[in-house]
């Protein structure tokens, strides 16, 4: 029977400790406030460094891929766009996204709610599988759907009677899919409960309210934000995703292309227009993606400081 956690409250200097801490202040017209340290002539170049650094591997590229793009003007663009085989490819990818998602919301919302909660037998060995996708090469995740899914696989001759085709198909992009983007939803997700401990659903357990009241009506809205922040993540790089896919895909023109796999293939044609042209749309993808990261941290922030209020 899993063992309810304990909520661990956050670690406190006493009082004699708090006088010792090398914090200086100064005067100002405003009141009293930390001194700055350091000299201005270093944030000044710290600064200057960062902003120059960001706009090399950041600015740089976004606005290369948008200036390929429109070079022949916004009718190429929007040729390029419009072509059977891109629109096939932009239509499996959301697809992908449509059915990765909202799995991948579940399964990471079970599981942190599971490893937050509780304590039971292979709790550490759960953890460590869900991060597993961060430390497997994406090549390496479609080669494994390969050897398990392939004709030559070790489900491969059974999938082969039975008419049913997972690689170079449709299922086989969703699973590599769904497989280097499962740690995303639950590595947002368990933090946010971890911190919210468990006081309140306890008390609704006494009183008496069912489980699905105390998820829906007392744990979501706690976690609500770390979910939106999770999904948001989840979705771009299901969109994005590109070497377990080119791997399982099998690269069928117009049926087993996504997005990405779009973009290589235009570019090895030297249709650089188009290329860069499907390119800008993962751009934008990647740009309202953190727009909407940014309108979520704001709001949980927001959030965070009435409760201290």
């Amino acid at each position: 029977m899993p063992e309810l956690a304990q909520a661990q409250p956050a670690p406190r200097l006493p009082l004699a400790e708090l006088d010792t801490l090398p914090t200086r202040r100064v005067k100002t017209k405003a009141g009293i406030r930390p001194a700055l340290r350091g000299s201005l002539s270093v944030r000044i170049s710290l600064i200057a460094l960062a902003l120059a650094f960001l706009a090399l591997v950041v600015l740089l590229p976004l606005a290369a891929v948008f200036a390929q793009a429109l070079e022949k003007g916004l009718g190429a663009y929007l040729r390029a766009i419009r072509q059977p085989e891109t629109m096939a490819a932009i239509r499996l990818t959301l697809l992908t996204a449509l059915l990765v998602v909202p799995l991948n919301t579940v399964f990471g919302v079970a599981a942190a709610w599971l490893i937050a909660k509780y304590r039971f037998s292979g709790r550490n060995l759960l953890i460590t599988l869900i991060d597993l996708p961060f430390s497997v090469s994406p090549v390496i995740s479609g080669l494994i759907f390969i050897l398990l899914f392939g004709s030559q696989g070790l489900f491969g001759q059974w999938l082969s009677d039975h008419d049913i085709k997972i690689v170079f198909a449709t299922p086989g992009i969703v699973l590599a899919t769904a497989f280097v983007t499962f740690p995303f939803v639950a590595r947002e997700v368990l933090p946010a409960l971890q911190a919210a401990g468990n006081a309140e659903e306890e008390a609704a357990l006494v009183l008496g309210a069912s489980g699905w009241r105390l998820f829906f009506r007392i744990t979501l809205p706690k976690i609500r934000w770390a979910l939106i922040y999770g999904v948001i993540l989840c979705n771009a790089r299901a969109m994005g995703e590109f070497g377990a896919v080119s791997v399982v895909s099998g690269h069928i023109r117009g049926v087993t292309n996504t997005v990405p796999l779009q973009v290589e293939i235009l570019y090895n044609e030297y249709d650089f227009v188009g290329a860069f042209a499907v390119a800008s749309l993962l751009t934008l993808v990647a740009l309202a993606t953190l727009v909407v990261k940014k309108v979520a941290e704001r709001f949980q922030g927001a959030r965070s400081a009435e409760g201290f209020r």
